[in-house]
């Protein structure tokens, strides 16, 4: 698995004769006071050199350039969600022109469009939480693209660079795009990190915790037990418990990015939550009534 830490390696080597003179400039004392009759001071003690950390930060900064701000990456990851329903557009008609190349999964229309549906919740496609079930696809998952490809890259393969189907320019407006890719390179986790796959337990998470951060944000909407929203039907009901315990990668998804085309459930990374903080109320979430 690759890392950004490898990756910035890689272009902190490439841009070195870039880098060089913002660190020569940064390593430079400061002017000495003026001397007699006009002179020039002594020059100052040299100042100190950056730390492999700004090196580093300087080299994203000059390749991906200004990091996003979470209110963009949480629009782009409600775009992977559901773009059409964030965006506020019709849902598309007939298939998404790759779903072609897989006959396992048996959903049609507009969820064949949808980019977790391929990519998984997980980011991780087939080798993730989707590696199995009636979600399986055996499309690659975003996460290795978003750890190694610039902001720039992920753009031209949403526009269609790697393949002519996968262009979404058609349907999704500039910024759209943009943020997409944003959420692509700033806002994927690894959740093998964080979510046990056996268990589908959070791991290190602190329900208690989560209660608190449940009570006081989430719980005017769904309830104290989180049974005021049905996402299912009369006869086979959906509480937020049910979907925690089943798909705790969807539910981490949602809690810290929000609920597409609405406002109503706001994103925590937004509001300033911690990853810790997401994963206590997951917790929390899969001690609520399933049925």
């Amino acid at each position: 698995m690759k890392s950004k830490g490898n990756l910035r390696l890689i272009l902190g080597v490439t841009l070195l004769m870039v880098l060089l003179p913002l660190t020569l400039v940064s390593c430079a004392g400061e002017q000495g006071p003026a001397g007699p009759a006009g002179a020039t001071g002594a020059q100052g003690a040299a100042g100190a050199a950056p730390s492999e950390a700004q090196l580093l930060n300087l080299v994203t900064q000059v390749v991906q350039g200004p990091k996003a701000s979470a209110a963009d990456i949480a629009h782009g990851a409600r775009l992977y969600d559901k773009w059409s329903k964030e965006a506020g557009i019709a849902d598309p008609t007939g298939n998404q022109a790759l779903w072609a190349l897989q006959t396992t999964n048996t959903r049609t229309g507009a969820d064949t469009f949808r980019c977790k549906e391929c990519h998984g919740w997980d980011y991780k496609g087939k080798g993730g939480a989707y590696s199995k079930g009636s979600h399986y696809t055996g499309f690659v998952g975003v996460y290795d693209a978003g750890m190694t490809k610039s902001k720039a890259q992920l753009l031209t393969i949403l526009k269609g660079s790697t393949d002519y189907r996968h262009d979404f320019s058609k349907v999704l407006d500039a910024k759209a795009q943009a943020d997409l890719a944003a959420f692509l390179s700033e806002g994927l986790i690894n959740d093998v990190q964080y979510i046990d796959y056996a268990t589908k337990k959070p791991i290190a998470a602190d329900a208690v915790r989560g209660k608190t951060r449940y009570d006081s944000t989430c719980a005017a909407c769904h309830g104290a037990d989180g049974k005021q929203i049905n996402f299912g039907s009369a006869t086979a009901p959906e509480y937020l418990g049910t979907v925690a315990a089943d798909n705790p990668w969807e539910t981490l998804h949602k809690i810290r990015f929000g609920q597409p085309g609405t406002a109503a459930m706001p994103s925590a990374t937004s509001l300033g939550w911690s990853l810790q903080d997401a994963l206590d109320v997951l917790a929390h979430a899969q001690t609520l009534p399933q049925k």
